[in-house]
């Protein structure tokens, strides 16, 4: 058989000890079970995932883990769950969430083999030396897990919220979010001696794959470099130690799941830096038919986050927003009603409209469109045209690090 080292290496290292912004963490030693093109391998390991803090978070034993190909059971042996997802340390951190939740919500799915992580790889993971501009944007974390999901390969996919392309593939929902994580983005710089955005000098080098990002950076100083910045949260910190930049901004939700939210400078105000639409949230998504399935993940829904999402959803929807275009909202339910916040850039920060409303939360989703309708308004056509027209050069106008 053909052995797929890139997975391997993506599993193991060398050494359980991992650097991340000059801090040491260590990873337990797992013994993984792995069904690769149908064959059977086991491993004894330290398993890093370049992984940090939360590894204990990860550590059901035996953990199963296995690539897209359907599973085959034996007979009178249960049918597993099968979790889809990618195979980063955040997403994998995201999908033992879930099996840690849906365990405490089902018993019966404690017992062993009853859940299977199914790990795979998506375009956007495999593509790293291009921006998510240049590569298409919409559905290039989601498209191979959309794919196996359908492909009755997979029962349930959990994703990242913001990956989630505002359209579902047909014969798919997905009906639930796990409860949100802090939603707003992390400042860090290698040594901590700079402690916000203000105080870098004329002239810095920041690292983001993130056209939001550079749009609000670069409104608060013009003269600041923004390069592309790709990879997991490990790559990304490893290169702030190695000084490939002076600063770069996370998610601080990501940062907790993987507990090292020790590794950020600051915690950035949505006034300072609004936060991408969905940022903090996980989805579950299953088949529409599916109703095992639907049973499972129904009980896992925090409505107030569900609301929220679909709120921030509904206003992306509206302005039909693409990775050309700084996008940024968020809702969040203050006093029973619910508040959205909502901008949209041009790429060097030079023109920025915003807008608030407050309003029922059983009107979430009409608040959010209406919401992007009037910023896309405000915008005029001038605006969405020059970015449909511009080429991804013209847009980053930076170089790939």
């Amino acid at each position: 058989f053909t052995f797929p080292l890139q997975l391997i290496s993506n599993l193991f290292q060398t050494s359980n000890i991992i650097q991340a912004n000059n801090k040491a963490y260590r990873a337990p030693s797992i013994s993984l079970n792995i069904s690769i093109n149908n064959t059977k391998m086991k491993f004894t390991s330290a398993l890093s995932l370049m992984m940090v803090g939360s590894a204990a978070a990860f550590a059901p034993s035996p953990v199963s883990l296995r690539s897209s190909s359907a599973l085959s059971m034996a007979d009178g042996e249960v049918t597993p769950l099968r979790i889809g997802t990618r195979g980063s340390p955040l997403a994998l951190a995201q999908a033992y969430e879930t099996r840690k939740r849906l365990i405490e919500n089902f018993p019966e799915l404690e017992e062993d083999g009853a859940i299977e992580i199914c790990v795979m790889k998506t375009q956007g993971d495999m593509i790293l030396d291009k921006s998510l501009m240049e590569l298409g944007g919409k559905g290039l974390f989601t498209k191979e897990l959309d794919v196996a999901l359908l492909g009755d390969e997979v029962d349930i996919c959990v994703h990242s919220m913001k990956d989630v392309p505002t359209w579902l593939p047909d014969g798919t929902v997905l009906p639930c979010n796990l409860p949100r994580e802090q939603t707003n983005d992390a400042f860090i710089t290698a040594n901590n001696e700079i402690k916000t955005i203000a105080d870098l000098p004329d002239g810095s080098v920041i690292g983001t794959a993130s056209l939001r990002r550079q749009s609000q950076l670069l409104a608060q100083n013009p003269t600041f470099k923004c390069v592309n910045f790709r990879g997991n949260v490990q790559t990304r910190l490893r290169k702030l130690d190695d000084n490939v930049v002076d600063a770069t901004l996370l998610a601080i939700a990501g940062l907790k799941r993987m507990d090292m939210q020790d590794c950020a400078t600051a915690v950035l105000d949505w006034s300072e830096m609004l936060p991408a639409v969905a940022q903090g949230a996980i989805g579950i998504q299953c088949r529409s038919d599916d109703e095992q399935s639907l049973k499972y993940i129904a009980a896992l829904n925090c409505m107030d986050t569900h609301v929220c999402v679909n709120c921030e959803r509904s206003f992306l929807e509206a302005l039909d927003g693409n990775c050309k275009t700084p996008i940024a909202g968020q809702a969040k339910i203050v006093d029973g009603k619910i508040v959205f916040k909502g901008l949209i850039a041009m790429p060097d920060g030079s023109v920025k409209f915003e807008t608030e409303s407050t309003g029922e939360i059983a009107d979430a989703v009409e608040i959010g469109r209406k919401a992007g309708e009037e910023l896309k308004a405000q915008a005029g056509d001038k605006f969405f045209e020059m970015m449909v027209e511009m080429s991804p050069q013209q847009v980053l106008g930076q170089i790939t690090k």
